[in-house]
C-alpha cells in the first residue's frame, strides 16, 4: 500500500507518528513546529502544516534564532524526551538558525531544523537569496549548519527522505549524540509528489536507553571511592537529563559525600540538602571551591568539565584523581579520569548498592557543613535590603525574587552578570527550577526559552531574567507570548550596559572600554550620561503588560503581582549602572582570559602581572 503525498506532507505526517519511551512513559517526539515562511518553505512545509494542522501544531515565530531557543527551552524542560521542529526559508532565514543550532548542540539538547534550500533540479539558478559558490555547485548557505549539527542531510530526491528522516530521529533520541539535527529541504523537492509506503507513517517508538555500568569499570569506581578520604561529587547537566536527582540524593545521604554543581547541574540537590555545597568553579561558592582544592577524588556526574568548572585547570589539586560517570565516553575520559560510561541514574544506583558500608569521616562532614552555613550567611548579606525606598542592587533584586519563589518557580538565564550571581546565590528548590544556558551563554536566549519552557510546563511560574544587553539583542518573541497567551514572567533589569563584560574588561586591563550604554563624551569615550532608552516602553509597545519598580519595596509588590498574573507580564527595574559591582561575593576561583603581553597603559600592565601569577598555578591532570 502506498499513499501519494508531497515530500513536505510526508515529512509532517511522519513526524506526527514518532514517539519516545523511557521508563515505560511514552510521548510525542516532535510535538510542534515553529516556522517563519518564505519562498523556500511557504508552498512546501507551510502548505503541509496547514494540511495536517490537527496532527502537527504550528507556532509562529518572529526570529529564526529565537525559534530555536524556544525549541531548546522546551526540550530541556521535557527531559530531552520531546522536541520541537523549526522551519525557515532559504537565505537569511536559514543562516539565522546557526547560533541556535550551536547552542542546542553544545548543550546536548534536541531540536529538528528544517531549512528550505535552493532548487535541487537547478532549473532556476541562481534563485533569490542563493549563495553562488563557483568551485562547488552543491553548496548552499545551509552548509553553514554542518559543523553545528549532530546530523545533517540534504534531501535532493523524494525517496531520500525515508533514510534521512529515520537517521534524524535516531540522533534526536540518542542521549549521547543528541543536539541540533538538520534536514535541508530544497524548495522544489518539498512540493514534489511521491508514492510513499504506508509503513513509513506507522507509529514508531524510539527507546531512550539507560545503559548500566560495565562491571570492570564499576569495580574500579567503587575501589576509588572507598580509598578516598575527601571525595567531592561535581554534578553536571547529565544528572537532570537522566532524571537522576533521587539516585544522587540516595547515594550522598548514605555516604556523606558533598555535592557541588555546575551551572547545568545546579538543582541536582535542593539548596538545603545537607550534602549540597553550591556551585563550583569560577562562579562557584567558597565552600565548594575550597572542597575542590582539597579533594583527593573528584567524581564527575554528567559534566563536560568546562573551563568555568575547572577554573581553567587551576582549581583541583595536582594529585587529585578523577572518576567520571557519563553516558558519553568522550566526557568520561576527560582529565585522565577513571571512566564509568553509563546512564547517570543507573550507575548511581549501582554505586549506592556497592557503597552501602562506606561513609566519609565525621570531621569532613562537619567541615563542609560549617562552611556551608557561613556561605549562607554571605548569601543573606547579599540579598539583604534594609531600606525599602531606595533603588535595589542586582543581588537585592534576586533576593526579593528568591523570597517569593517556591518549588513551582523556574528561573531562566543565559548571559551577562546574572549567571555568576545566580550560580553563587540562587537557592534552587526543585530539580528543574534552575534553567541556566551556560554551555553557549547566548544573549537573547532567555525570552524565547521561557516560552518553550512554559509550553512544556504550563502549570509552572516561568521567569525570564533579562539584562538590558540581552533584551536589546532579541525581544521579538514577546509578540509570540502575547499572541499565544503564554503567561511567562519577565524580570527586566536595566543597568545601562554590559555589566559582566565591563567587569571582565576592567580585570584584564581593558578599562571597561565599549561596555557602557552612554553618550560619547568630548574626549571620544563613552563616558557621558546614560542613554535615555526606555526599555519598559518598548516592552509595552510589543503588547506585554509592564510593572515598573523604582525601589526595593516597589519591586517586592511588582514581583508578587507578576507572579500571580495569568498573562505575559514584565517587571522592569533599574539597578546600579554597569560600571558598579552587583553586590555578589567576588569570584572564588580564576578564569583564564588572556591579557595583552605588551601594553603601555598601566591597567593592562598590572593585569598582565596578575595573569602570569594565575597561569603559573595551572595544572595538567594526566
Amino acid at each position: 500500500m502506498t499513499t501519494r503525498l508531497t515530500v513536505a506532507q510526508a515529512l509532517v505526517r511522519f513526524l506526527a507518528a514518532q514517539y519516545t519511551e523511557r521508563d515505560g512513559q511514552r510521548q510525542r517526539l516532535i510535538s510542534a513546529t515553529w516556522g517563519i515562511f518564505g519562498h523556500g518553505n511557504v508552498a512546501g512545509l507551510g502548505q503541509a502544516l496547514l494540511e495536517y494542522d490537527t496532527r502537527m501544531p504550528y507556532l509562529q515565530g518572529r526570529n529564526e534564532q529565537s525559534m530555536v531557543h524556544a525549541a531548546v527551552g522546551y526540550a530541556r524542560q521535557s527531559n530531552r524526551l520531546s522536541a520541537h521542529a523549526v522551519t525557515t526559508s532559504i537565505g537569511p532565514g536559514a543562516t539565522n538558525l546557526v547560533t541556535g543550532a550551536a547552542l542546542a548542540t553544545v548543550n546536548h539538547l534536541p531540536v529538528l531544523l528544517l531549512p528550505g534550500d535552493i532548487f535541487a533540479t537547478r532549473v532556476a539558478d541562481p534563485v533569490l537569496q542563493q549563495l553562488e559558490v563557483p568551485y562547488a555547485g552543491d553548496v548552499s548557505v545551509n552548509d553553514a549548519l554542518r559543523p553545528v549539527s549532530k546530523y545533517f542531510d540534504r534531501v535532493t530526491r523524494p525517496e531520500a527522505l525515508i533514510p534521512a528522516a529515520l537517521q534524524a530521529m535516531r540522533v534526536l533520541t540518542d542521549p549521547v549524540e543528541t543536539g541540533a539535527v538538520t534536514l535541508a529541504l530544497p524548495q522544489d523537492v518539498q512540493a514534489e509528489a511521491y508514492d510513499w509506503p504506508e509503513e513509513f507513517f506507522a507509529d514508531r517508538v524510539w527507546t531512550v536507553r539507560r545503559p548500566g555500568a560495565d562491571p570492570v569499570e564499576l569495580t574500579a569506581a567503587v575501589e576509588a571511592v572507598k580509598a578516598a578520604r575527601r571525595p567531592l561529587i561535581v554534578a553536571g547537566g547529565g544528572v537532570h537529563h537522566s532524571r537522576a536527582e533521587e539516585a544522587l540524593a540516595s547515594l550522598v545521604s548514605t555516604t556523606g559525600i558533598p555535592v557541588a554543581s555546575t551551572q547545568a547541574g545546579k538543582g541536582s540537590l535542593p539548596y538545603d540538602h545537607p550534602q549540597d555545597v553550591g556551585g563550583v568553579g569560577h562562579t562557584g561558592t567558597a565552600t565548594a571551591d575550597e572542597l575542590a582544592r582539597t579533594a583527593d577524588l573528584i567524581i564527575g556526574v554528567g559534566t563536560r568539565y568546562t573551563d568555568f568548572t575547572t577554573a581553567s585547570n587551576t582549581l583541583f589539586d595536582a594529585d587529585a584523581r578523577f572518576l567520571n560517570l557519563n553516558i558519553a565516553g568522550y566526557d568520561a575520559h576527560k582529565l585522565a579520569g577513571l571512566p564509568l560510561v553509563a546512564d547517570a541514574r543507573s550507575a548511581l544506583a549501582e554505586l549506592s548498592a556497592a557503597l552501602e558500608d562506606y561513609r566519609v569521616g565525621t570531621a569532613y562532614v562537619d567541615e563542609y557543613t560549617e562552611d556551608k552555613e557561613r556561605w549562607e550567611q554571605r548569601v543573606d548579606a547579599a540579598y539583604e535590603a534594609t531600606e525599602q525606598d531606595v533603588r535595589p542592587t542586582q543581588t537585592q533584586v534576586l533576593g526579593v525574587l528568591d523570597a517569593l519563589s517556591d518549588e513551582s518557580d523556574i528561573v531562566i538565564n543565559a548571559a551577562g552578570s546574572l549567571p555568576g550571581d545566580l550560580h553563587k546565590l540562587w537557592r534552587a528548590r526543585s530539580k528543574d527550577g534552575y534553567h541556566l544556558e551556560y554551555g553557549y551563554s547566548c544573549m537573547g536566549y532567555e525570552i524565547p526559552a521561557a516560552i518553550g519552557v512554559k509550553i512544556a510546563a504550563p502549570e509552572r511560574n516561568v521567569w525570564a531574567l533579562v539584562g538590558d544587553g540581552t533584551y536589546l539583542m532579541m525581544p521579538t518573541e514577546i509578540v509570540t507570548a502575547v499572541q499565544e497567551g503564554i503567561a511567562i514572567k519577565m524580570l527586566l533589569i536595566q543597568n545601562h550596559g554590559y555589566a559582566s563584560i565591563g567587569g571582565l574588561s576592567e580585570e584584564t586591563g581593558g578599562e571597561r572600554y565599549g561596555t557602557a550604554y552612554r553618550y560619547r563624551a568630548s574626549d571620544g569615550t563613552f563616558s557621558g550620561a546614560p542613554l535615555p532608552v526606555d526599555l519598559a516602553a518598548n516592552v509595552e509597545s510589543l503588547g506585554m503588560r509592564v510593572l515598573r519598580a523604582k525601589t526595593v519595596g516597589g519591586l517586592r509588590e511588582a514581583l508578587a503581582e507578576a507572579r500571580a498574573a495569568d498573562t505575559p507580564t514584565c517587571v522592569y527595574v533599574e539597578t546600579e549602572t554597569a560600571d558598579t559591582v552587583s553586590g555578589a561575593p567576588p569570584a572564588q576561583a580564576w578564569w583564564d582570559v588572556p591579557v595583552a603581553e605588551t601594553a603601555t597603559r598601566p591597567s593592562a600592565i598590572k593585569a598582565r602581572e596578575q595573569y602570569e601569577r594565575h597561569v603559573a598555578t595551572r595544572r595538567r591532570h594526566l
